[in-house]
């Protein structure tokens, strides 16, 4: 993986760690048919309360988009952009509902990675009994009550507006003899139980009654995560696998190409794209870009943002162009509710997105989508598509058009051509 640059430490290449004030880069630390996201949504299906009430199965989640068919012969395939949130708590800084707006405003959806912790009480926090750490510990801290009831109210817009809801797991534990690197597929089994459970049990952990329900069944929600710092993921697969999982999102440093499976599972990695002004790439994530540019702090002088912020913002509008000019691979990018540096990764990410929007505007097969809408795209294409497709290289278009290479809708056609999109 590529982080600070060629030869850099592994562990400052990795993604960053929870929200708000609990989170501590460098520590120890998202009716169907419309596909148009609306402001809160509504459920059409009367509630039907789940255990004690904490979530409902409310009917099909509403704004999703029509249903997946595969590529026609000579199709070109199109554009996928997943930008999805870790932790996924809203702690008084207004970033949970300033994307959710943003979505809104440009039919966009998104996957929200939400740590279970940030629904439990700290009262309460001896519920937690982290794999190889004190029972109660976190490295991300807990949520202030007022912030849970945030989250909460976020978490359920965003489920109604169309989005997916993930996990991020829960104690964020990157280091130390306790970290997830570490962990057996039991402790990972163990570490999800908890975390579904403090999403499914909000309601008796908090005794809040006058709180509507999570409007979504999350043992049917949850279809996939990303590890905290990306790490662990060969012993989550075998857990994941077992759950019924589809996909998980903690390979670093993959590369944009077409995605293939990992013991049966859609890995969707974080890529390495462009860094404009440096001849190494880095991790598609708002944290790594702020360890390459302030090497972990997060309150560098200020004088230094305008140009940082605009570095953010052409390393991740130019991992887009690379591959929508090219080999169509799926864009992803990953975002925490953060104001590192004044804000201005959360800037940047707003402003690519934007680009996006723009460019799909122009009438571009464009498609913003959540990573389990993704994936519902990639179980109905043809094997031999998908393998064609991988064969693209980074920056690499088929020679004599997308119309030529899958002509016969096997992509056995013709060769490529190489052809650069990097800029900056």
């Amino acid at each position: 993986m590529l982080g600070l640059g060629a030869g850099a430490a592994a562990a400052v290449g990795l993604a960053g760690c929870g929200t708000g004030s609990h989170a501590s880069p460098g520590g120890s630390h998202q009716a169907g048919g419309s596909g148009e996201p609306s402001p809160s949504g509504s459920s059409k299906a009367p509630a039907k309360p789940i255990g004690d009430g904490s979530t409902a199965y409310t009917g099909r989640q509403p704004h999703q988009p029509d249903a997946p068919v595969p590529l026609e012969p000579g199709q070109t395939p199109p554009q996928f952009v997943v930008f999805s949130w870790d932790g996924a708590g809203e702690v008084g800084n207004g970033l949970f509902p300033r994307f959710l707006d943003l979505a809104q405003e440009h039919g966009a959806h998104m996957t929200f990675f939400l740590s279970g912790l940030y629904l439990l009480p700290e009262s309460k926090k001896r519920l937690y009994d982290p794999p190889n750490n004190p029972r109660g510990a976190s490295d991300i801290g807990y949520l202030t009550d007022a912030h849970i009831k945030d989250t909460l109210k976020n978490v359920r817009r965003a489920w109604l507006d169309g989005h997916e809801i993930g996990t991020h797991f829960n104690g964020h534990f990157c280091g130390g003899s306790g970290t997830v690197g570490n962990w057996t597929p039991a402790q990972w089994r163990s570490e999800i139980d908890q975390a579904k459970s403090f999403v499914k049990e909000w309601r008796t952990n908090s005794g809040w009654t006058d709180l509507p329900s999570l409007p979504f069944d999350y043992d049917k929600e949850l279809v996939g995560g990303r590890t905290p710092c990306l790490l662990g993921q060969d012993n989550l697969l075998p857990t994941a696998r077992e759950l019924g999982w589809r996909y998980d999102a903690s390979s670093p440093g993959g590369r944009q190409v077409w995605p293939v499976k990992k013991d049966g599972i859609w890995d969707l990695p974080l890529q390495q794209i462009p860094f404009p002004g440096h001849s190494f790439e880095v991790l598609s994530m708002d944290y790594n870009i702020l360890a390459n540019q302030s090497v972990n702090s997060t309150k560098a002088p200020a004088h230094n943002y305008p140009g940082w912020r605009e570095q953010a913002t052409k390393a991740y509008i130019s991992g887009f162009k690379r591959a929508y000019e090219t080999n169509r691979a799926p864009f992803f990018v990953g975002n925490h509710f953060e104001e590192w540096n004044g804000g201005i990764y959360m800037d940047a990410v707003e402003q690519a997105l934007k680009h996006i929007a723009r460019e799909k505007e122009k009438g571009g097969d464009i498609r913003l989508v959540s990573f389990r809408q993704f994936t519902d795209w990639l179980d109905v294409q043809k094997p031999e598509v998908l393998a064609a497709l991988r064969t693209v290289e980074v920056g690499q278009r088929p020679a004599g058009g997308w119309n030529a290479f899958l002509k016969d809708g096997t992509g056995t056609g013709t060769g490529r051509a190489t052809g650069s999109a990097n800029a900056a």
